[in-house]
């Protein structure tokens, strides 16, 4: 013990006299979960429409102004020339087109039915999706309207509607940062403790006192341990500040425990600090062991399930995420403060990782030679 609480020591003083190393692990975080929230917005407005109007009846124009009295589109242009819209979606001046046909309102009133056009700006494949979802969905509302309206008259045959009604579980007013912010939360935290790590011991290397350590007798657990708990400290506090900024600046308080947060929390930082270990015992400089921590995070991150819902990747994708601590702390952070969850929902969780942080601080002490 005496030998592990010099080596803390040691590591302790190196960290805190070098201001650069203080800044990345305080204030970069405290930055990004502030900016990065607001710009990370998962809801698309002002999607620019054309709308191609070859009616120009009274149902149209209550569809028309019922589009364009949303904050979801700005209408770009409202002409009866097709290809006049098309030009403004070469020149990328509108996302969408909306066509209405001539007989719009006459096939509604006497067949029953009619069918519209869109034209979506396919470039930026997520703004179009959305767009097209709006406003399929405000055409949906128009047609339940419009039936409505007839049911009222009498020489008409009512038919059966069905209107739908939902409720949002966990996040009634789908605020976007409330489920965003925890998934920010963990990828600094993971940014900052897999990095740090994995620069460490390279640092010790290029310098030259990784020799004089490895003549001492310190064993090699002692010299992992050593690297490893002074991050581990680190990552928890990182953790707790950004808890505090997530709390004064969006309002968030988990609606489970904390202690269920932070104890999920201290068994991961010891996979992904054993991971960046394990990264610097195959790196010779700094340069090899960020682009190779760079490199893992990356794919960590994007498959991580912050971005994109695990549910809808590939299947390969899928089977990847069960081997990534990332995608584990994201989905345990967004259950402990949107659902409540306790230690018991997430101890298929904790046992993943722990497993995880068992392999890779093992692998890692394994790999770390004393060479003279």
């Amino acid at each position: 013990m005496r030998t592990l609480r010099i080596l803390l020591e040691k590591e302790f003083r190196q960290i805190f006299r070098d201001p650069s190393i203080l800044r990345i692990i305080f204030l970069m975080p405290i930055v990004q979960l502030i900016v990065m929230p607001l710009a990370a917005d998962y809801e698309v407005k002002n999607v620019k429409l054309c709308i191609v109007d070859f009616d120009h009846s009274s149902y149209s124009q209550k569809l028309v102004n019922k589009i364009t009295s949303t904050d979801y589109f700005q209408l770009v242009d409202y002409t009866d020339s097709y290809d006049k819209a098309l030009k403004y979606v070469e020149n990328d001046e509108a996302d969408l087109v909306l066509q209405i046909p001539s007989s719009f309102e006459k096939q509604i009133v006497k067949e029953d039915k009619s069918t519209l056009f869109m034209s979506l700006n396919a470039i930026n494949g997520a703004k179009a999706n959305l767009g097209g979802s709006y406003l399929r969905s405000i055409i949906s509302d128009f047609n339940r309207e419009v039936r409505l309206e007839w049911l009222q008259l009498p020489k008409l045959n009512p038919q059966p509607t069905i209107q739908v009604t939902s409720l949002n579980w966990f996040n009634p007013t789908m605020n976007y940062q409330i489920f965003m912010v925890p998934g920010i939360l963990v990828i600094l935290v993971t940014m900052v403790g897999a990095f740090l790590s994995a620069l460490n011991i390279v640092k010790e290397k290029e310098v030259g006192t990784i020799e004089q350590i490895n003549v001492t007798p310190i064993k090699k657990y002692q010299f992992i341990l050593g690297k490893l708990i002074p991050f581990w400290v680190l990552g928890l506090m990182i953790l707790t500040v950004g808890t505090i900024i997530s709390w004064l600046i969006y309002g968030i308080v988990p609606v489970g425990s904390l202690s269920t947060i932070f104890i999920f929390a201290a068994i991961y930082l010891l996979a992904v600090l054993g991971m960046g270990l394990l990264v610097s015992t195959f790196a010779n400089t700094q340069q090899q062991a960020m682009l190779l921590s760079f490199f893992i995070m990356m794919i960590f991150i994007l498959l991580g399930g912050l971005y994109t819902s695990i549910d809808s990747m590939p299947e390969w994708a899928q089977t990847f995420t069960k081997f990534n601590p990332v995608a584990y702390f994201i989905e345990v952070m967004r259950m402990v403060v949107l659902k409540g969850s306790s230690l018991n929902d997430i101890k298929t969780h904790l046992t993943v990782v722990f497993l995880m942080a068992i392999v890779l601080n093992s692998f890692a002490v394994w790999n770390y030679k004393k060479r003279s």
